[in-house]
């Protein structure tokens, strides 16, 4: 697992007028809580986290937080965005302890597709379905995102969450049965959806 530490600073001032301030001196309000310790305002450097927010590893590993010299592990678990500027707002930040399971989101990340059957025949569309999997383990072991290998996917072939390989000490939050089983990727013939496509707008056209 990846190490990403972040450095923050404590901020004393709380409320609307100070968290405004502290924007307009490009820095982020933010607060770290849980573990069993109290919570902390803290704040953070606006282009680095802008920077690391770019990352996907920013929103689905386990962070290092360095506030006074010391470093608290954390997830992010929220993160509140301007609705139209490149800025963002707060961030809440949760401590895990490396001995207890936590749940997280992890990415999706689809590969070997274009060495598979599918990928290999001309007008079929390999589609993914599912962006990230939320998952039960410890700290130590949660990856940065989740591999599904596509090599032996064939055309009209769904893959499915239950045939995920989820690496050692990690398992999905949702036990997997009948009724939760959702496809991962889709393997589709594009020209039959353009025809069919074709076809209603014609019928829609005669209707006319």
């Amino acid at each position: 697992m990846s190490t990403h530490e972040i450095k923050v600073e404590r901020r004393e001032d709380g409320g609307k007028g100070a968290s405004r301030r502290l924007r307009h001196a490009a820095k982020i309000p933010a607060i770290v809580y849980g573990g069993g310790i109290d919570p902390v305002n803290i704040q953070l450097d606006h282009e680095k986290v802008w920077l690391a927010s770019q990352n996907e590893w920013f929103y689905s590993s386990i962070l290092d937080l360095s506030l006074d010299g010391q470093v608290q592990k954390v997830l992010l678990r929220d993160m509140q965005r301007h609705p139209y500027r490149q800025l963002i707002m707060h961030l809440d930040f949760q401590r895990v302890n490396e001995n207890e399971t936590i749940r997280a989101s992890v990415p999706v990340h689809l590969v070997n597709v274009d060495t598979s059957p599918a990928g290999k025949t001309a007008g079929v569309v390999v589609t993914q379905e599912l962006n990230e999997i939320e998952v039960l383990c410890l700290p130590g072991k949660l990856p940065e995102n989740i591999e599904v290998d596509l090599g032996n996917m064939s055309v009209g072939d769904t893959v499915h969450m239950s045939d995920v390989v989820f690496p050692e000490g990690v398992q999905p939050a949702t036990a997997i049965d009948e009724s939760h089983n959702p496809a991962v990727a889709v393997a589709r013939h594009a020209r039959v959806e353009v025809a069919d496509e074709t076809e209603e707008g014609a019928e829609g056209d005669k209707a006319e």
